[in-house]
């Protein structure tokens, strides 16, 4: 089997994922990971799609322009096994932040406050420093237009052993722009 990555970006319509999955059925494939979202009033996917080994990313791509046009969709589909430097596919998933999965523990942490730039940057250059990766990050303008609030939600993992202080520092630089932060140790009862 062959493992790729599919992206696809456009103004969002009503059986956009409906359409993709399907052709990704007729060609065997399974979606093993995704992430969709709405962007304001955009569209945008990431799928992580296994194929059986007569089917190469190109094939993939071909066979979803159809849709691509139908909706207007960039889609761009990559092999993991293409350009990754060691021809590991998906196995760098396994290392986070030059660690070990198993040394890594997860955490949520929930950002909120006024709008400003450099939010996302100093969070996540924050937990760069520590060690921490970034696992999923979404981030919200809600509240009246003329006094938006910024949520900003993003699991990561920290360096087990280190995860308080790592959690406290990622703490002190949101604060330090003016949000409010919240930091805690993902549960596993709790997910």
């Amino acid at each position: 089997m062959g493992q790729f990555s599919l992206s696809a970006v456009g103004v969002d319509r009503p059986g956009i994922v409906a359409a993709v999955s399907g052709v990704l059925m007729e060609l065997g494939c399974n979606i093993e990971d995704s992430t969709m979202s709405i962007l304001q009033g955009h569209f945008a996917i990431l799928l992580v799609v296994s194929a059986p080994a007569a089917v190469g990313a190109a094939a993939v791509e071909e066979a979803l322009d159809p849709v691509a046009r139908r909706f207007a969709l960039l889609v761009v589909v990559r092999s993991f096994d293409e350009g990754d430097g060691d021809g590991g596919g998906a196995k760098g998933r396994v290392e986070t932040g030059g660690r070990a999965e198993s040394a890594a523990e997860g955490w949520t942490i929930a950002v909120h406050g006024a709008d400003r730039p450099g939010i996302v940057h100093a969070v996540a250059s924050t937990l760069a420093e520590v060690g921490g990766n970034v696992i999923d990050l979404t981030t919200h303008l809600v509240g009246a237009p003329e006094a938006p609030v910024y949520v900003m939600t993003l699991r990561a993992t920290l360096p087990a052993g280190e995860a308080g202080a790592a959690a406290a520092e990622v703490r002190r630089s949101a604060e330090a722009l003016g949000v409010h932060c919240t930091v805690q140790r993902d549960e596993a009862e709790l997910l």
